[in-house]
């Protein structure tokens, strides 16, 4: 019985480096740096020399077919949504070395986690919201994304939302239980979703809001997929309906509650009422 055989120090170096450096020779594209790593390969910032613009380029890690098929079937996805929360595909093809490529436009701007502590409450949740239409656009084209998770949504500087990595297999926290046994779907994406809200409403949230946006968040990480949002354009309409102030459906409001709700809701006129009754009253006092 032979022992475990050890890949040297130098032939990890050979390995980093092509994985580092892969060799576009014969192609249109310049590598510039490696900008991301997973499991399934590299992210590098690339130069596309014909149309003098950078691009993002993913190589998987190996050369075997099922990862190649695999880059080519989430670039067949991403090149079948056009939508502005979604990035581009341009191009698909092998390296000399037989591993396979994907080239797409280069996102610039932050990961959700990164940047959301810097925005008030109603800034991340109108983030949400172009979230929430980005993975309806997704579903009505029957594409679920299975990785919904704040480092997978870049933010750029005017605001825009995009979303990343389609296909993945679920990460803990943002996982919705029936993807362990494989059964992901629409409501899967819906529950990430509510992982995703749950960290945007942050902790604490304010006293008032506390209970409508919690009942959301509740709603949509339901363990029962059949007590989830039917899709995230409900679960969006109900968060539009909490920035509002209006009543949200996930949440039975008591007596005091909803009069709380109008009484914020309604501020401004309530006030100048108020204001013009208690004029007439030190008028009349005065005349008298």
């Amino acid at each position: 019985m032979t022992g475990p055989e050890f890949i040297s120090d130098a032939a990890i170096a050979r390995l980093r480096a092509l994985d580092d450096h892969p060799d576009f020779g014969g192609t249109r594209y310049d590598i510039v740096e490696p900008i991301g790593r997973g499991g399934m390969g590299v992210v590098f910032r690339g130069r596309d020399r014909e149309l003098d613009r950078d691009v993002a380029i993913k190589v998987t890690a190996w050369s075997t077919d099922a990862d190649a098929e695999r880059l080519r079937t989430e670039a067949r996805t991403l090149a079948a949504l056009e939508h502005p929360g979604i990035v581009p595909v341009h191009d698909v093809a092998r390296l000399p070395d037989g591993r396979v490529y994907s080239v797409m436009m280069l996102v610039r701007g932050e990961r959700l986690d990164v940047c959301a502590s810097r925005l008030p409450l109603p800034d991340r949740l109108r983030l949400f919201d172009r979230i929430c239409d980005t993975v309806s656009f997704a579903h009505s084209r029957g594409v679920v994304h299975g990785d919904l998770k704040p480092a997978n949504i870049m933010v750029g500087a005017f605001g825009q939302v995009l979303v990343l990595d389609w296909g993945g297999g679920g990460t803990e926290g943002y996982m919705a239980p029936e993807q362990r046994d494989g059964a992901a779907g629409t409501r899967s994406d819906v529950y990430a979703l509510g992982a995703i809200l749950r960290d945007l409403a942050g902790t604490p949230t304010p006293g008032r809001a506390r209970k409508p946006l919690t009942s959301i968040i509740l709603r949509a990480m339901g363990s029962d997929p059949g007590e989830r949002y039917a899709s995230p354009g409900e679960l969006a309409a109900d968060v539009r309906r909490f920035l509002d102030g209006a009543a949200v459906s996930a949440h039975v409001e008591g007596p005091l509650e909803q009069a709380a709700r109008l009484a914020r809701t309604y501020r401004m006129p309530i006030v100048l009422v108020l204001t013009y009754l208690a004029v007439r009253m030190l008028l009349l006092f005065w005349r008298a």
